[in-house]
């Protein structure tokens, strides 16, 4: 089978992107995504960004990310972050996945991410192809279709410098987060609304700390 080759330049562009954001921190979720309601912390959850090759082994990228409990509908929901609904890794991820998709077989873009170091299987590149996200901004770097998303992290990336974590929020906007298309059905809450209940959130949260 013909190796995938693909230039270092690009490589590295990935990598600092991808590695910029292992243990970036997401906690803040405005209201209940279902119904508005109000929310209250719950737990923090370590969740696979990207897992990577690094020096011939594999490594994952974690990032942590926040749960809530509404106190309305009683469903848990998680701090906005950067990944898609039913999807086990970032939003980046299955952008290159679909723009991939596009234009060559899945086992390829399997191979082009390996290639590019990122660890990746031909059915999970098959089920983020299907998926219906809207149009995804791109650019072309040395004949590949590249994500917008991938691209803004490396930005980051090089602002932070060597080692640096991208903060949340800046990893969130770098991805185009939040956004419409993972917002659930239902209305969000008038503003002076959702004020108040924010108060009353910080509030409680400040207490329960000082419990501890």
């Amino acid at each position: 089978m013909k190796r995938v080759r693909i230039p270092a330049m690009l490589v590295d562009l990935v990598m600092s992107a991808l590695t910029s954001v292992d243990g970036a921190v997401f906690m803040h979720l405005e209201a209940c995504p279902y119904c508005g309601g109000r929310i209250l912390g719950h737990d923090i959850r370590k969740k696979r960004f990207a897992t990577i090759i690094e020096d011939g082994d594999h490594r994952n990228i974690y990032v942590l990310v926040k749960r809530f409990h509404c106190t309305e509908c009683g469903r848990l929901c998680y701090a906005d972050a950067p990944f898609y609904p039913d999807t086990r890794l970032a939003s980046p991820i299955v952008d290159f996945c679909r723009l991939q998709s596009a234009t060559m077989p899945y086992h390829r873009v399997a191979r082009v991410l390996e290639a590019m170091g990122i660890v990746i299987d031909r059915g999970t590149v098959r089920n983020y192809a299907a998926l219906d996200v809207g149009d995804i901004p791109y650019t072309e770097l040395f004949g590949i279709r590249m994500p917008l998303s991938l691209l803004n992290l490396s930005v980051s990336a090089v602002s932070r410098g060597k080692g640096g974590t991208i903060e949340g929020a800046e990893a969130l906007a770098a991805c185009g987060f939040p956004s419409a298309r993972r917002a659930a059905s239902g209305s969000r809450p008038p503003s002076k609304e959702r004020d108040q209940r924010n108060k009353e959130k910080e509030k409680e949260e400040r207490n329960i700390q000082q419990q501890h």
